[in-house]
């Protein structure tokens, strides 16, 4: 069985040097699929977490995030990291408990982000720092090296400024954080800029929202992580309501053509721990 400091080693180490993919499983047979595949990590999506319960993103507690966070851990050997969304609750000791229960449940790293949960809103830059230096204090305490990525979120729930989120950016990475990340950044070069301006590894949400490029783009300009979020969950919702129409409206059977066969089986296996 591979341990929890196993796990938080091998997860850190991936963001010495070159550029990983981190997909985002949203339960446990996506968990072991994709471990079955051969990625190195795994990483919670907080939306297609919510959506597999049936409501939308920033409708789950602390609660329910730590207990699928501690089934997935428990489902494969990759190292996981998590989406914390803004640490459920607005005082730094709020994020520092949210580090400690996720440690705890598993999890070598997760993320915190500067949304205050009021529409179009973040948190002040000095509160926002001392929410993450709170995290990664609590991070320090623990018996290994978990990863806390703390996230600008300009781009997706505040205000969609370039230079206020790399002024963000810098402002937690002086708090600790391990590594940055500003989703929905718009183009190659906004990716390149926020790369080139931090000195500590970046993750990036798919690549710019302009258009996709290739993981191979994003790591000759210094990225260190890709993850895609709720993408892959959309996905195969996407595969569902599309058969599903078919089989309502036209009462007929195409999608069995798309039916992967064995192959589900044989990831799902593959990627199942060890002693399972």
């Amino acid at each position: 069985m591979i341990t929890q400091t196993a796990k938080a080693k091998q997860f850190a180490a991936l963001h010495e040097e070159g550029c990983f993919a981190l997909p985002n499983p949203w339960d446990i047979g996506s968990a072991r699929i994709l471990a079955g595949l051969g990625f190195d990590a795994l990483a919670t999506t907080s939306a297609g977490f919510a959506r597999s319960t049936g409501v939308d993103d920033y409708q789950v507690t602390r609660d329910m995030v730590i207990a699928h966070a501690r089934e997935l851990c428990s489902a494969t050997d990759l190292p996981i990291s998590s989406d914390l969304e803004n640490g459920f609750g607005h005082a730094p000791d709020d994020c520092a408990e949210t580090i400690r229960q996720a440690a705890a449940a598993g999890l070598v790293g997760g993320s915190i982000e500067d949304f205050s949960g009021e529409p179009g809103k973040q948190y002040e830059i000095a509160h926002a720092a001392d929410r993450i230096r709170a995290a990664v204090e609590a991070a320090k305490a623990l018996d290994f090296p978990f990863t806390v990525t703390a996230r600008a979120e300009n781009f997706f729930t505040g205000t969609p400024d370039l230079s206020d989120a790399i002024k963000r950016l810098h402002a937690y990475q002086e708090a600790g954080a391990h590594c940055l990340y500003a989703p929905g950044l718009k183009t190659l070069e906004d990716i390149r800029t926020v790369v080139g301006s931090v000195d500590r590894p970046v993750n990036v949400l798919l690549g710019p929202s302009s258009g996709p490029v290739a993981l191979s783009t994003l790591a000759d300009i210094g990225v260190r992580r890709v993850s895609v979020g709720a993408v892959f969950s959309s996905l195969a919702y996407g595969a569902l309501i599309a058969a599903a129409e078919e089989f309502l409206q036209d009462g007929s059977f195409g999608f069995m053509q798309r039916l992967p066969g064995r192959k589900l089986m044989d990831l799902i296996t593959a990627g199942t721990p060890a002693d399972d």
